[in-house]
């Protein structure tokens, strides 16, 4: 993650932070179009690591209304630990919202408010078919996807 944080720092983004070893980076910039954005991280990875990985782009704000816009919060029982959010390079079509029925997964739930997508595991993640590739081939959508747990941190250190 240190060589991550200092190519960030070379492509002239600054307060640079990056979160535990999944590629979360935390970073100011003066470039205010996140596809722009995303495209030239995408290829300064490919140049100075030699992957070719998705880069998605969330400001603090879009951070702060994925966690207020949790659908889960108010079911009986909510428990953090099962909740994900997979966060999508755009948004679902409309045409493509119905490839996959919702009650068709349970006991495990989902639910897509914008360009997220948030999943309640009745159990565990590993026992599910409601993961990210599920909904990148079920959509033909870019994905990542972050435990309830790591989205809050992130955005904790975003405010900071």
């Amino acid at each position: 993650m240190f060589d991550l944080k200092a190519m960030y720092e070379s492509m002239g983004f600054t307060e640079v932070i990056t979160y535990i070893q999944s590629g979360n980076v935390l970073f100011n910039s003066d470039t205010t179009d996140p596809n722009q954005l995303a495209q030239n991280i995408k290829n300064a990875i490919q140049n100075k690591f030699g992957f070719d990985v998705p880069v998605i782009i969330r400001t603090m704000n879009e951070l702060q209304q994925v966690i207020t816009n949790n659908p889960f919060a108010q079911v009986p029982d909510f428990d953090e630990k099962k909740l994900y959010v997979t966060f999508l390079s755009e948004a679902i079509k409309v045409t493509n919202r119905q490839a996959i029925q919702p009650h068709e997964y349970l006991p495990d739930r989902f639910e897509i408010i914008g360009e997220h997508i948030y999943v309640y595991y009745a159990e565990k993640i590993s026992n599910s078919k409601l993961i990210q590739s599920f909904f990148e081939k079920k959509y033909n959508v870019t994905a990542t996807t972050r435990n309830w747990n790591s989205v809050n941190k992130l955005y904790d250190l975003a405010k900071e």
